[in-house]
This record gives structure tokens, sequence and C-alpha cells, in this order.
């Protein structure tokens, strides 16, 4: 070695060492920020240090600085973008909570969010720029190259969360008459080209997509091959108005890499690559578990009165579905007033049918939303609920019969507890399939809306089947 070389590898190491060094003080063992550097942070910026502010942040990585600005307060966040000024990079705006990213926007100048959209590619720059108001979209717009304003109003004219929003308008795109020679020479020519990329898409004379080259073949294959006898022709076309949970769907069906987005004329408008789709993979499943519960979007960067509003709605609509329960079981006030112990042991079967109907909710949400359960087999998920629901409730129906006859010294009360078990069983199997493919059937997001209605079918069924039993059986008097 050199000693010239030998210098060299003695900075890079100490380079490499200062930089751990810096991670060590801001990051812990799980890579995140430790409080006490975001302290610091926070510290310096209340007391107007924005010079120690920087020198604190510009060791971060992008990703990182965007979770600082999460760990803040809103009002805090302003300042500190100002702080660190050009640390405020575009991948930093690209890896903001979406709320957060919103607030810091609005406080910027129409010219400055331009130049940041400008740098972004186009289906980042539409995520930063949809949330504007329209007064707002249209003095960004304004303020944008027409190239980049044109690309910008066009993916602003598809459907929210569709692939028109999602896709990219950076892609290799060449006729099937070129050679491979030809590829690879325009491919080290191009001035203009997408700067990452895993496929170039072939397309006819009315630029419509017809195969694709991986460049794994191109740098494979003899120069004077034509891209028409090694480009590979069964390829997946996403049409530019399908929703981005079908896209993520697509994409793992078929183990994709990247996909070519078409209009409704067959051409190639753009294209989605994978790492797009994880997000939404995560974003959808997130979203149908936060709405299972009535949590709406359950990000804790959303505005207080909208989680409110949101959480109230559902709120408001179980309280009535209460009333409905609770006027079932004022139907057999005379009888509980008879045998109090029907008070005791009544909530056992409603809860118990509630736990079982939000099992199989869970299980039917989650087969809708990536096609398992399709009209196909419906009849035979139906079957196999209730089989389980049957299985389950006269497991738990001997359990808490026996356990009840032996405690209460009194058989009958068992047995009318474990038949009311296994009757609340079954309608929380049938109720947590049913109630999901029928909204599903009627366009009605199942994520939504299932569990208010399973939860009021176990409640009633499970107060009415144990209490009405009860009353049948001579139990009351």
């Amino acid at each position: 070695m050199t000693p010239e070389e030998l210098d060299d590898a003695v900075a890079q190491e100490a380079a490499t060492t200062a930089e751990a060094a810096r991670d060590s003080e801001s990051l812990d063992e799980d890579n995140l920020l430790k409080p006490k550097f975001v302290r610091k942070v926070l510290d310096a910026l209340e007391a107007g240090d924005t010079a120690r502010v920087y020198e604190l942040v510009e060791p971060l990585h992008p990703a990182d600085i965007a979770d600082l600005f999460e760990l803040t307060e809103q009002d805090e966040r302003l300042p500190l973008a100002r702080a660190i000024q050009d640390l405020m990079s575009v991948e930093v705006i690209a890896e903001l909570n979406d709320y957060v990213r919103e607030a810091l926007i609005e406080g910027l100048p129409a010219g400055t969010i331009a130049d940041i959209a400008e740098q972004l590619d186009t289906d980042d720059a539409v995520a930063m720029i949809e949330d504007l108001d329209k007064a707002d979209q249209q003095a960004v717009l304004a303020e944008m190259e027409p190239e980049d304003r044109a690309a910008i109003e066009s993916a602003l004219s598809y459907p929210d969360e569709s692939a028109g929003r999602m896709m990219s308008r950076d892609f290799i795109a060449v006729p099937e008459h070129l050679t491979v020679g030809d590829l690879i020479d325009y491919l080290r020519e191009g001035k203009a080209l997408t700067s990452e990329f895993w496929e170039v898409f072939i397309v006819d004379a009315r630029h419509r997509p017809i195969g694709t080259c991986a460049l794994s073949w191109i740098l494979r294959a003899p120069r004077s091959i034509a891209l028409g006898d090694v480009m590979k022709r069964d390829q997946t076309l996403i049409p530019v108005s399908m929703d981005q949970e079908e896209v993520a769907l697509r994409f793992q069906k078929y183990a994709l890499i990247s996909a070519a987005v078409v209009d409704e004329a067959g051409r190639l408008v753009g294209q989605i690559t994978v790492d797009d789709v994880v997000h939404i993979i995560q974003e959808e499943a997130s979203e149908d578990i936060l709405r299972l519960s009535g949590a709406g979007d359950g990000d804790i960067n959303e505005p207080v009165l909208l989680t409110v509003r949101t959480r109230l709605t559902w709120l408001v609509v179980n309280l009535g579905t209460a009333l409905i329960a609770s006027a079932v079981v004022g139907l057999f006030e005379n009888a509980i007033a008879r045998l109090a112990l029907l008070a005791v042991l009544m909530p056992i079967v409603s809860g118990m049918g509630g736990n079982a109907g939000t099992q199989t909710l869970a299980v039917v949400v989650r087969a809708l939303a990536t096609n398992q359960l399709t009209s196909s087999n419906t009849l035979r998920m139906i079957g196999r609920e209730l089989r389980i629901a049957l299985t389950n409730g006269v497991s738990l129906g001997l359990l808490i019969g026996c356990g009840t006859g032996l405690v209460f010294a009194n058989p009958l009360l068992g047995l009318v507890i474990g038949l009311a078990m296994v009757i609340n069983n079954l309608v929380a199997g049938l109720a947590g399939i049913l109630v999901p493919v029928t909204l599903d059937r009627l366009r009605v997001d199942p994520a939504v809306s299932s569990a208010v209605f399973v939860t009021m079918a176990t409640d009633v069924m499970g107060f009415f089947s144990f209490l009405g039993l009860a009353v049948l059986s001579g139990l009351t008097g």
C-alpha cells in the first residue's frame, strides 16, 4: 500500500469512527432518536442558538431528521425547519409524516414549495401538493416549470388513492425495432433519463407497452439481437384508475418489481415500483386494523378535533346499538328480578360471543382485503366458520355450564348458560362473516362498519338466548 493510499484509508477510518460516535450520541440500540438528544435540540432551539441546532442535526440521516420533526410539538416544527435551513432536503420532506409535512408546507412560501416539488419524483411531489387547499395548490403550480406543472396537474386529475396518483412518470420506453446494442448506447448517452430503473419498457408505434427487458437480460444479450427477440411479452399492466390496494395485491400475487401503468387507450403513461407498493401495503393494513376499532387514521400527529370527530361518530353509533341490547334485557326485567343470578351471568354470554365475532370478523376482513375470499368460495367459508363456531361454542358451553352448575348447585342453570353459549357462538360466527361480505357486495368498506353490527348481533342474541332459555326452562318460576 502506497503512503497516499494509507493516508486515505486512515482518513476513511477516522471519518467512519467519527460518524459512529455521532450516531451513538443521537441514536439508541434500536436506531431511534434518544430522548436526551431530542431534548438537546429543543433546548438549543428554545434558547435561539440556531448554530447549535444545526450542528446537532447535521449528522443525522434524512429519515432521522423526519423522525425528529414528528417528536416535536406542532409549534416547534416551523422554527426547527428554519434553524436547519438547507438540511431540509427533498429526502427529508419525502420521509415526513403526512400531517407533519402538510403543516410544514403550509408555513412555507409557494415558491419554496415549488422548488422542493420540482426536485421530488412525481409521485412524492403529488403526495406533498395534494393535501394543500385548492388556492394553495394553484399558487404552487404557478411557480413551477411548465413540464413539471403539467405532470403534477395530470396526476391530480386522477382519483385519490389510484394508480394514477401513485405512479412515477420517470421511466424508460423504447421501440421494439432497436437492437440490444442500440439500447445500451441510448442508455449511456441519455442525459435526461431516470437515474434508477430495473427494466426497460418496449412500446409499439402507438406507445402501448408490448413487452419488457430486464437489465440483466440486456447486459447478457449480444448487441446485434433485436429487442423483440429477447423481450418478455408476458407482463402485468396496471390501469391508471385502479385502486392502490388492488395494485398492491397485483404486486404481491405476481411478485413484481415494477409494472407499467396504462391509460384508457392502453398507452404507457407511467410505472409503479415495489418500493411504492411496500408503503401502500403497510398503509392499507394499518388502515383496516384501525377502522375495525373506529379509531380513524390512528395517527398521533392527526389534529385533535379531527380525531375526536372520527371516534365520536362511531361511539355514538355504538351507543345506539347498546340501547338496543339494553332494550332486549328490559323485556326480561321480571325474570331477572326473580333470579338475580341471571344479571350476574348474562354478560359472560354476550362478552364471549363478542370476542368470537371479533375473531371471525378480523379473519374475514383480511381475506376480503387480500382477495382470498371471493364469491367463488363464500359458501365454503361460511361452512368453515360455522364449524369452528360450533366447536368453540360446545367447548365453552360445557366448560361454563359445568362450572356454573357446580358453583351454584343448579344443574339447570348450567344447562341454560351452556346452550346460550353455543347459540351465541354460532350467531357470532355467522355475523362475523355475513356482515362484512354483505357490506363488501354493497361497495361499503367492511373494515369501517362491520364491528358495530357484529357487536350488536352478539349482544342482542347473547342476552336474548340466555334470558329466553331461562324463562322457557322455568328457572325463574
